[in-house]
């Protein structure tokens, strides 16, 4: 391919607009060209990476044995209201009408639509198990669109559904798309993790996010250092400290803290480290408020609280509430002499703390040296509420934990009977009794992978793509290509067999200068680059540099295609 014959458009400097890495590299480079807020066409460029992505999950999805499909994008609402999602999804729902008034949605994912054609067309286990999977351009009308394709309105993604007859089988068929995903990352050349995850708004009863590894991203990972063991930090439990609690060693005793209404400065003023505080959060669940307690160097973890016995649709209390119902507002509060009524449920940390220091339940006044049973009394509930922290114990009891960032590219989840049951897919046994199909879904969002291998792999000068993903797989740099005949006449031969030999080649013919040839070869990122100069080919050779290579080699002319094609093979 000749620079001449493509569209390259590139920028010095990206729009202002531009947050992430990523998103600046993909507009510099004219990868992708904003249409809208959240929307993006994707020029040749950009496309020949895309491609190259999704040709990658399409074979391996097909290798774990799964059959592809593709399904509308307009979806009628009444299959969304089977399963309680048209109202439950909420306003990321791009809904619409037609002439007759009848509602539809620009589809977010198809769980609904795949099931309805299963519970059609299955009748027997004989049938079962299957996977059917697409490709396909998705909608969520995300309330702020960021990070370019990152967090975009339209994107597109690879969503598969199995069927099963039994959890077991359902397993087998989850197990088989989490190997799949390693595949795919592992042959896209990316740094990944594996970690659980909470299934969210999805529902089942398992999940993996698979993660690119990223300084950029937005997921904290937890990991430990001595296993396998991952997790998203919303989902990583924090274990129960070893050991029985201390015995009290100190009395009771009310300080005053005049305007310190943080942990942090109440525990400077007490010369005290921070783990000896605790902090109280209060919340609206069950139609009352409710104590949870957790220390002050810890985070208390909402998806944790929120999968508390009754506590679904929790939310955190209003200063209003929180004042009638302990007499006091934020930032002083504590569980010593809270009303009877009130529950009270501490973290597994806090449980296991002995005089601790706390809000007095008065404006500027803590109390120091509380322990439970005696000053206040024990939590009705002790429950990891928390998220973990770098040097927790490992849950797998092997090493401690290490957080890093994340940037989520696949999900697979185990969702049971959530909405087969829903939706009434049933099948009959080798008696004739019905029951229901065991689902599962997995997704990629194969836009985002695009984004996130920018994230993990750039720098200063540009993108530094994985072999698998760039878009070109060699540059040409022909320096006076419009001037010199034997310089043209080399790079037009050299283009020519790389071509022949099935090596995907971008010859830049452009006549550019040599700083503004480099620069644009450099910024769209591809692996592989050879300068092919008079003064060089007077001496025989043209400069190989790999993108990463601090500093060019030297070739022969002659061994110009042999050397590159092993450097690929490399």
């Amino acid at each position: 391919m000749r620079v001449s014959k493509f569209y390259l458009s590139t920028l010095k400097e990206a729009p202002a607009e531009a947050e992430v890495a990523s998103q600046k590299l993909m507009l510099r480079s004219g990868m992708i060209k904003k249409v809208s807020s959240g929307i993006y066409t994707w020029m040749p460029l950009g496309l020949r990476t895309l491609r190259k992505v999704e040709q990658v999950v399409r074979e391996e999805m097909n290798r774990a044995g799964a059959l592809e499909s593709y399904l509308p994008h307009v979806l009628p609402a009444e299959l969304w209201e089977e399963t309680g999602r048209w109202d439950k999804f909420g306003p990321q729902l791009l809904k619409i009408q037609d002439r007759q008034g009848r509602d539809f949605l620009f589809g977010p994912t198809h769980e609904e639509v795949m099931t309805d054609i299963v519970r059609k067309d299955i009748r027997s286990y004989r049938q079962l198990p299957v996977n059917l999977y697409q490709i396909q351009v998705k909608f969520r009308d995300e309330i702020r669109p960021r990070f370019g394709v990152m967090r975009g309105r339209e994107f597109l993604m690879k969503d598969a559904y199995s069927f099963d007859v039994d959890r077991e089988g359902l397993m087998r068929s989850y197990q088989a798309m989490y190997d799949a995903y390693a595949r795919i990352f592992t042959r896209l050349g990316l740094k990944f993790r594996a970690v659980e995850a909470d299934t969210g708004a999805i529902g089942g009863f398992a999940s993996h996010e698979f993660q690119v590894l990223a300084e950029s991203g937005e997921d904290a990972i937890a990991y430990s250092d001595a296993s396998d063991y991952a997790a998203n930090i919303e989902q990583a439990e924090a274990m129960a400290p070893a050991g029985e609690r201390a015995a009290p060693g100190e009395r009771c005793e009310r300080v005053p803290t005049p305007g310190m209404s943080t942990c942090e400065d109440v525990a400077k003023l007490l010369g005290l480290p921070l783990t000896r505080t605790v902090k109280c959060l209060m919340v609206y669940a069950q139609d009352r408020v409710q104590m949870l307690l957790v220390r002050g160097d810890h985070m208390g973890n909402e998806v944790k609280i929120g999968k508390l016995p009754g506590f679904a649709g929790w939310r955190f209390a209003t200063e209003n509430e929180i004042v009638d119902a302990v007499g006091c507002r934020p930032g002083y509060l504590g569980p010593v002499g809270i009303p009877k009524d009130m529950p009270l449920i501490a973290d597994r940390a806090v449980a296991a703390m002995s005089d601790f220091v706390c809000g007095a339940n008065e404006a500027d006044y803590h109390l120091r040296g509380v322990n439970f049973g005696r000053d206040c009394r024990e939590p009705d509930l002790v429950a990891d509420i928390r998220s973990v922290v770098a040097g927790d114990p490992a849950p797998d009891g092997r090493g401690t934990l290490a957080i890093v960032r994340g940037i989520e590219v696949g999900h697979v989840f185990a969702l049971g009977d959530v909405y087969s049951k829903a939706m009434n897919a049933s099948f009959l046994d080798t008696e004739g009794r019905a029951h229901v199909i065991q689902m599962g879904c997995y997704g990629i969002g194969v836009t985002r992978v695009v984004a996130a291998a920018i994230e993990q792999n750039h720098d200063e000068r540009g993108i530094v793509w994985p072999a698998a993903m760039a878009p070109f797989a060699v540059a040409l740099a022909p320096i006076g290509y419009d001037r010199s005949e034997i310089v043209k006449e080399a790079a037009d031969e050299l283009h020519e067999a790389l071509e022949a030999a099935g090596v995907e080649v971008l010859l830049d013919d452009r006549g550019e200068r040599p700083g503004v040839m480099f620069a644009d070869l450099e910024l769209i990122g591809i692996p592989h680059r050879i300068t092919i100069g008079e003064r060089g080919l007077k001496d025989g050779v043209v400069e190989y540099q790999g993108r990463r290579d601090a500093g060019a080699t030297r070739v022969p002319v002659a061994d110009a295609l042999s050397f590159v094609q092993q450097r690929i093979a490399s």
